[in-house]
Parts: structure tokens; sequence; C-alpha cells
């Protein structure tokens, strides 16, 4: 599997546990916001496979979890087998995804190779490819989530709170969403890179704190496990 970066130690990306992120280069959505721009075409440098299984081998017993992230890690044609070889080290495994790729998904679940998943709700379904690009698909998403639901995995939806998205947005894409187990609202960060024809559009105030909680409180309503 092609990884292009690494975290060798987090508090923050797995609830509850310490972990390192893996981060897979490739993605087939062109968010305006993304932080992670230079994987998104592929081209990024990628690092040793012997580097990164040295340190995996290394580090179990002591980190509790893998996350993997990207990119969207779902379109690497050696996430299975890599998940197998986490799986034989012990490690707790979280996928990062834009639930995109259902069938990769029910795969996962099938093997039993993910005890995490934390899933991107990006926009409202009218405005997922102005946020996402031509090839983004909310219908897709909303698939991976009820597949996610019907096998009774343990996962979170998240949903980045874009300047752009206001209280009325966020109470659609609310209702759009199965009642889900945990509905995160983060707040937006401006992104260090990004392409100059979306400058107005990433440079615009970002809702504050107080705001993402009224925002809370109005979703809560549709989507009883939300948090912020």
């Amino acid at each position: 599997m092609n990884i292009s970066g690494i975290v060798k130690s987090s508090l923050i990306d797995y609830p509850g546990l310490i972990c390192c992120v893996l981060f897979v280069p490739g993605c087939n959505y062109t968010c305006f916001y993304c932080h992670n721009r230079a994987l998104v075409d592929g081209s990024h440098l990628l690092l040793s496979p012997r580097y990164v299984m040295d340190f995996l081998k290394k580090r179990a017993g002591l980190l509790d979890g893998v996350v993997i992230s990207g990119g969207e890690p779902t379109l690497q044609s050696g996430l299975l087998p890599f998940l197998t070889i986490l799986r034989e080290l012990d490690y707790q495994i979280k996928l990062d995804t834009n639930g995109s790729n259902p069938n990769i998904i029910k795969e996962l679940i099938r093997q039993g190779l993910c005890n995490y998943f934390a899933v991107d709700y990006k926009a409202p379904s009218s405005r997922y490819t102005s946020v996402c690009g031509m090839d983004s698909n909310a219908e897709k998403v909303l698939e991976t989530l009820d597949i996610l639901l019907d096998s009774d995995s343990t996962f979170e939806v998240r949903t980045t709170v874009l300047p752009e998205l206001g209280a009325e947005e966020l109470m659609a894409m609310a209702k759009e969403l199965p009642v889900v187990p945990r509905y995160v609202l983060n707040r937006y960060r401006v992104p260090s890179t990004f392409l100059p024809e979306d400058e107005l559009r990433v440079r615009r105030k970002a809702h504050t704190a107080e705001d993402l909680q009224f925002f809370a409180a109005c979703v809560s309503a549709y989507q009883p496990n939300v948090v912020f």
C-alpha cells in the first residue's frame, strides 16, 4: 500500500486510544478546503514500505491503534492486505473515508478489518459537487452509512462547518443522514494551500465556537448524538 506521510503519535485522532496516523496519496474528491491538497493527485512522495513496517512492528504494544487517512484510503488496491497485517500486529484500526466506495466498506466489515470508521458528510446533497468536485456523490456516502448501520459497526460522521454552511444547510444535512451514533461538527480552518480560484471561498470568516454550539442545538432534533 502506498503511504505518503505519518504522524507517529496522536491522542486526538482515535477516540480513547493512543495511535499513529498514516496518510495515503490519491483522492477522487477535490474539496476546495482540503488540508491535504498535496495528496489529492497521488503524486506525493512515498515513504519506504520497509520504513513504515519497521515502525509499526517496533511500536506494536506501545501504540493502541493505527488510523488510515488520506487522501482516500479506499482507492488503495493494497488496503485490505495491509489492514490484515495490522490486525496480526494486534492494532486497533480506524479508517477515515469520504464514503464514496460502499463496496470496499462492506468488504472491510465482512473481513473484520476495521474497529472504527469516520465518514465525512461534507455538504447538503444538492451542493456536493460544488464543495467536493464533479466526481463526488452524496448518495454513495449515504449508502456507506446504511451499510455501517446495518452491520452494527462502530463509526462516526463528521462535517467540517464551512463558512458557507449555516443553520439551514446543516439542518438539511442532518435530515438527509440516518440517525448516527456520533455526529461531529468540526470547526473550519483555512487550509495552508488551495487553488487560486478558491481563494475567496477559503478565506471567508469561519464560524465561532458559539456558532457551532448554536448549530449543534439546531441539528440535535435530527441527530441527537451531535458533538462539536
